[in-house]
């Protein structure tokens, strides 16, 4: 396959292209009913598999990690046309974007030339082993421990809100590996942890919104290979550091082509039943606009060779804002299908309400604009 890296536009209408001739066979569709979460997992790994077959999945990545090359945006525009036809969910492809990169950026060159293409491939699952019981918002504060043991390090501690973790096979760990005179933040490393190793638990846990994404994961002395250690002991921090902007930004690419679908949904169930449509629907556009034009400007950053930092803040924010007053206009323009009617609105809504704490909260979110970007101090 061929493809213009210079045209994001062409890249596009080839891989619409594509994607249409798939759904007219039926290779590749939505899935119907209602699909477990079980169903999800399965439906994402298949079309991650026929993406990266087909080479659409490899554009944006380096070479030397299993892609094929190209600007970051070609995976932009792979992530909000598949996720835009519904044909994945945003929540586990996000993952894709969250950890690919901090495994190009941290592991030694021969293993992230073996995994990454695991992931891209649908071959693999995996998930981030960062909050904690006692270390949400105030991640340096973490206890979960490695102890060195030769060339062998022993994992003790329990980690929380890990996404998918009963699907996945490896996990991003950061753990404390200095002792009591070691600063903070220099006394913690990050591991990349095989999910069946002996010692290792991982409980569901189900939220309000009705599905077991999050889950617990316990670590019972657990020994993992110095060679899986990610950086060096003490670059857990900044791997953290380097890892957040992107799960505050280009992981929202596919969540926004999904808000974009909801939209079209709801403007179309409004026409059904006949409800007028106000001004809040036009701001709820307005806000998802907003948040697009911003994630483009941050994916040109990327493009131009930028380092994401704590300008992705902003982008948390702005989708947090918009997420939430989507669903607060459907709410209100489908009166008692939230409350009283079994449809997708009802878990849809319910999650919102978590937009703005996942990923890092609002408050945290709003202290990092005003200290690091505008330079107003702690008050």
């Amino acid at each position: 396959m061929s493809v213009d890296f210079s045209s994001p536009a062409e890249f596009r209408t080839a891989l619409v292209a594509w994607l249409d001739e798939r759904r007219e066979s039926g290779e590749l569709t939505p899935p119907t009913g209602e699909p477990t979460l079980e169903d999800t997992m399965r439906q994402f790994a298949r079309v991650l598999r026929m993406l990266y077959d087909a080479g659409w999945s490899r554009y944006g990545w380096p070479e030397r990690a299993g892609g094929l090359g190209g600007p970051d945006i070609l995976r932009a525009i792979v992530g909000e046309e598949v996720v835009g036809r519904r044909l994945a969910e945003p929540g586990p492809y996000s993952m894709l974007e969250v950890l690919a990169p901090t495994m190009i950026d941290y592991a030694p060159p021969e293993l992230a030339a073996e995994m990454v293409p695991k992931l891209l491939s649908g071959e693999e699952q995996w998930c981030q082993g960062f909050s904690e019981p006692g270390a949400g918002s105030d991640l340096a504060s973490l206890s979960t421990r490695a102890v060195r043991d030769g060339d062998r390090w022993i994992i003790n501690g329990q980690k929380v809100w890990t996404s998918f973790a009963q699907y996945s096979h490896r996990c991003i760990l950061l753990t404390r590996t200095g002792d009591a005179n070691t600063p903070n933040h220099q006394a913690i490393s990050a591991f990349f942890i095989d999910l069946d190793t002996p010692g290792i638990t991982v409980r569901p846990l189900r939220t309000m919104h009705g599905v077991d994404e999050f889950c617990e994961v316990y670590f019972d002395d657990v020994a993992v290979d110095d060679s899986r250690m990610l950086g060096r002991p003490g670059d857990g921090w900044q791997l953290a550091m380097d890892l957040l902007p992107y799960e505050r930004s280009t992981c929202f690419w596919q969540r926004i082509a999904y808000l974009y679908s909801r939209l079209d949904a709801l403007i179309e169930e409004v026409k059904r039943v006949g409800q007028a449509v106000d001004a809040d629907l036009g701001e709820a556009y307005l806000a998802l606009h907003t948040l697009r034009c911003r994630s483009r400007e941050t994916q040109h950053r990327l493009a131009d060779g930028h380092k994401l930092g704590p300008d992705t803040s902003v982008d948390k924010v702005l989708l947090a804002g918009a997420e939430q007053l989507f669903y607060d206009t459907a709410r209100n323009l489908l009166p008692g299908v939230i409350e009283l009617e079994g449809t997708d609105w009802r878990p849809e809504f319910l999650y919102s309400r978590a937009a703005t704490i996942y990923g890092g909260t609002a408050e945290v979110q709003r202290n990092i604009i005003a200290r690091r970007l505008l330079d107003l101090g702690k008050e």
